[in-house]
């Protein structure tokens, strides 16, 4: 086949894919399959553990390791400062994001139950890291903000969350990286719009909406 031709059908393949993915994006995803031809996969074991049989599973197995060991090492680095663990530090960073959010907001926002996610904020509004105040559009709900105390902790927590997570990734060269958040952010953003809405449903229901119309 000729080159020209081989390499706009990739084109082409890549972006039906991926339809929000650039020329920069593209040339890291056919440098790294070029680069990892099949069945020259690395030998050493992929992960601690059974090793699932199917592609799907051993994939989010994968993330779900380094999901926790990103916690680990994270509330690790984190000793010492006033947070107590990882996603204490989201939530502030939701909140100066956002400036003043409703409750749910941040609650929702980092995936959190309503009952777990209103524990972890009222432990942290004891703990003088936040307040909360009457929200002036809906007198039912609350609105926070962070204290002086919360945007002094996120300075001093920031730099230490920063090499931790510097050196969970030091296997992976910049391009690595980029191609890793190519590849999965959609799935986090198509799942964190649905997940609201599909808590507390039966499984199969929810499969059949989201698998609707798909091989």
């Amino acid at each position: 086949m000729n080159k020209t031709v081989a390499l706009v059908k990739a084109w082409g393949a890549f972006e039906e894919n991926h339809p929000d993915g650039d020329l920069e994006d593209f040339c890291r995803h056919y440098l790294a399959q070029r680069q990892r031809p099949k069945g020259k996969e690395p030998k050493a074991p992929l992960t601690g553990g059974v090793v699932p049989p199917l592609t799907d599973g051993l994939l989010l197995k994968i993330i779900g390791r380094v999901h926790k060991l990103n916690f680990s090492y994270a509330n690790l680095a984190l000793k010492g400062t006033d947070l107590n663990q990882i996603e204490e530090f989201g939530i502030l960073l939701t909140i100066q994001q956002e400036k003043n959010p409703r409750k749910t907001e941040v609650i929702y926002a980092n995936l959190f139950e309503l009952s777990s996610g209103t524990d972890m904020l009222g432990r942290m509004m004891k703990r003088g890291l936040i307040r909360e105040y009457d929200d002036q559009e809906d007198k039912r709900s609350k609105r926070i903000e962070l204290t002086a105390k919360g945007e002094k902790t996120i300075l001093a927590s920031f730099p230490r969350v920063k090499k931790m997570a510097a050196m969970m990734l030091s296997e992976l060269t910049e391009d690595d990286k980029q191609l890793c958040i190519q590849l999965l952010k959609n799935v986090e953003i198509k799942f964190s719009a649905l997940w609201p809405k599909h808590r507390g449903r039966p499984f199969e229901e929810v499969f059949e909406e989201v698998m609707e119309g798909k091989a």
